[in-house]
């Protein structure tokens, strides 16, 4: 589904990966672990269309058609979703203005009709019940004034709501407490299909016990240097990424 070759990204004029291969097939869960400045958003801002990364060698297909050939928006109607790490306020739009038009120019891109008012807020609240989101945030504008928990709650529900093909969540359990995680997680886990694929970033193995990983990858100094399967976030919890850095030092 996600076919990623010798991928070189750079920014700023230095270079981040390193020749970064990945395969995810549809149907499973694959997470990134590596440690600080390893490249993990990188790769995530790289394959989503982030002007400030610049593609440099490799490729990267989702379902056969060439991401980096695409712009942004193509991509997230291609059916590419980035769960942000630290997700943006945007003062003066509506959540439900931002998302219906969102949502309404992805189905026009794949040629689907779009949904009417009352369609979109059938769906919505059933979204915001199971992620226990309450109608006053759906009122306010994008994020403003929510919690780090609520933030990424509502990027769940963006998700929830756009149906992607493939989503990369990237570092979505970072700032939240036992339960916003379980609510978050809970949302991921609804969204996994045998036709939809996800590669999960994250620093700790405590996402991992919520969202089964069916494989787990290593990043260091921009490259993939290890791959198993769950146990391995269980092995880098306790031990840390020094064996893997000494090889690429």
């Amino acid at each position: 589904m996600l076919k990623i070759k010798d991928l070189k990204v750079e920014i700023d004029g230095k270079q981040i990966t390193n020749g970064l291969s990945l395969d995810v097939p549809a149907g499973e869960v694959h997470a990134i672990m590596g440690p600080n400045g390893a490249g993990k958003s990188t790769l995530s801002n790289a394959l989503t269309g982030h002007p400030s990364y610049h593609v440099t060698g490799g490729t990267a297909e989702l379902n056969g058609k060439n991401l980096l050939a695409l712009e942004p928006e193509e991509r997230a109607g291609e059916g590419l979703f980035l769960s942000f790490q630290y997700p943006l306020e945007i003062p003066g739009v509506p959540t439900l203005t931002f998302l219906r038009t969102a949502l309404n120019e992805q189905r026009k891109y794949r040629g689907e009709a779009e949904l009417s008012v009352p369609q979109f807020m059938k769906a919505a609240k059933e979204a915001a019940k199971r992620l226990k989101i309450e109608d006053e945030m759906l009122k306010r504008p994008l994020n403003v004034g929510f919690s780090g928990g609520e933030k990424k709650r509502m990027e769940i529900f963006q998700m929830a709501m756009l149906e992607p093909k493939f989503m990369i969540l990237d570092e979505t359990d970072s700032g939240l407490d036992i339960d916003a995680l379980r609510i978050v997680s809970d949302g991921v886990n609804y969204m996994r299909a045998p036709n939809r694929g996800m590669l999960v970033i994250t620093h700790y193995q405590r996402l991992l016990d919520y969202i089964k990983p069916d494989k787990v990858h290593v990043l260091v100094d921009g490259k993939i240097v290890d791959t198993g399967g769950p146990e391995l976030a269980l092995e880098l919890e306790k031990n840390g990424y020094d064996k893997y850095e000494a090889l690429v030092s």
